[in-house]
């Protein structure tokens, strides 16, 4: 047995505790968690802030928030909340009153008209999603996405028995699936089909009539239901104002659920709160799959999230200037610099270069991924390597932080591609 000194004395070293052991051991993990990867905006941010902590110069545009502080009427609001003492669980689904400033807020900014039967209230808009694909979904059903997609959308759909079909795009097609792709990729076992409009990681907007071709094809369809993710919706800045699929289509609106929440454009990551808003049969679905995971979204959160969306909305378009001239700079940045190409985006704060010329002029360095890791290597920047987002040869990088901290990361990224 190891020995341990004790001042003068040695003694038995302690057993180590069960949980530290290292000894191979059979847990019996279930098949649906060895079937899925780890969020790879999760991972590389959480690499980026161990590399920080041990004290190295790192930079980290992986992750997708605001750098912005919660307005302050949003956070009173929150402190009210704490003061009158709601502070227990509310119903499964949400409060009634953050409900009702959720249907105003679809008839102010979409014409789409709710009632509170509709609307679910969830711990952010990704968990909204993935309660409507635990929902929907079943065992050899198909969900379809198009590539570039978000990093959880597949994922999701894995965790809920499904088979992605993923469309496949490039930079020459705007990043955007056509009607003729989508008609391609349908099967009768398709199911579900999920867009995301301004794009993680893309920050690409289909247009009104391209979400019309879309809807064309759909139509002669009927089991598919539609889920858009509308969580950038007022984080645009497109020649056209943002339009939601559900208000491009509102034939389909009887099997099409839109997702939003509070986290992006109000600065409100933290906060957790998401919404759905869906026909009656699938908003029962998704409560009844909610109620017996989270219970119901935090309390004070939903207060906060109430004032967000009935209060004034000025802030909200201060950040989006920020975001905008921040897009401008880093796409022009990037656009200059060997080997890389960048379409500009029409919302959101990411941007999406292409990176395969650059990423076939670094000698040992053979697709994106490498690429992200030569990056972070030679650079200390960490960004996400694009086939995260079912799109190889890309990267992307978040602007959602200064001025000052991107003009530092692009100069090593610059420096570095010079140099090589």
């Amino acid at each position: 047995m190891p020995l341990r000194r004790t001042g003068v004395e040695y003694a038995p070293a302690p057993e180590p505790s069960p949980c530290t052991r290292t000894q191979p051991l059979d847990y019996h993990l279930s098949d649906r968690v060895k079937a899925i990867k780890p969020s790879a905006t999760m991972a590389v941010t959480d690499l980026a802030r161990e590399l920080k902590e041990a004290g190295q110069d790192v930079i980290g545009l992986g992750v997708g928030e605001p750098d912005f502080d919660t307005p302050e009427h949003i956070k009173e609001a929150a402190r009210r909340a704490l003061a009158e003492g709601f502070t227990k669980y509310t119903a499964a689904d949400g409060t009634p009153g953050l409900k009702d400033a959720i249907i105003e807020k679809f008839r102010r900014d979409n014409e789409l008209y709710y009632e509170r039967a509709n609307i679910v209230i969830s711990c952010g808009a990704k968990h909204s999603v993935f309660n409507l694909t635990q929902a929907v979904l079943n065992p050899g059903d198909e969900l379809v996405v198009a590539a570039p997609y978000w990093v959880s959308y597949t994922d999701m759909g894995i965790l809920a028995g499904a088979e992605p079909v993923v469309i496949q795009t490039n930079i020459d097609r705007q990043f955007k699936m056509t009607p003729e792709q989508l008609e391609e990729a349908i099967t009768p076992r398709s199911r579900l089909l999920i867009l995301n409009s301004p794009s993680n990681p893309t920050g690409g907007c289909y247009t009104k009539a391209q979400l019309q071709a879309l809807g064309e094809v759909l139509a002669r369809h009927p089991q598919i239901m539609i889920c858009t993710d509308d969580i950038y919706e007022h984080i645009s800045w497109g020649e056209e104002p943002f339009c939601s699929f559900a208000t491009a289509c509102p034939e389909l609106l009887d099997r099409t659920i839109v997702i939003n929440g509070v986290s992006k454009v109000y600065a409100m990551t933290g906060w957790r709160i998401g919404y759905a808003a869906a026909p009656v049969p699938v908003a029962n679905a998704i409560r009844k799959i909610q109620s017996q995971s989270t219970g119901s979204p935090p309390s004070v959160s939903q207060y906060a999230a109430q004032a967000a969306l009935s209060g004034a909305q000025s802030e909200v378009g201060k950040m989006v200037q920020v975001f905008k001239e921040r897009h401008d700079y880093v796409v022009g940045r990037l656009n200059a610099m060997p080997g890389m190409r960048c379409l500009p985006a029409q919302g959101a704060f990411y941007a999406f270069p292409d990176v395969s010329e650059a990423i076939a002029s670094i000698e040992g360095v053979e697709d994106d991924t490498a690429f992200c890791e030569w990056l972070l290597s030679a650079t200390g920047v960490a960004v996400v390597p694009g086939a995260a987002f079912g799109t190889p040869g890309c990267l992307r990088i978040t602007y959602a932080t200064s001025v000052e901290v991107l003009e530092e990361a692009l100069n090593r990224i610059q420096a570095a591609l010079g140099n090589r």
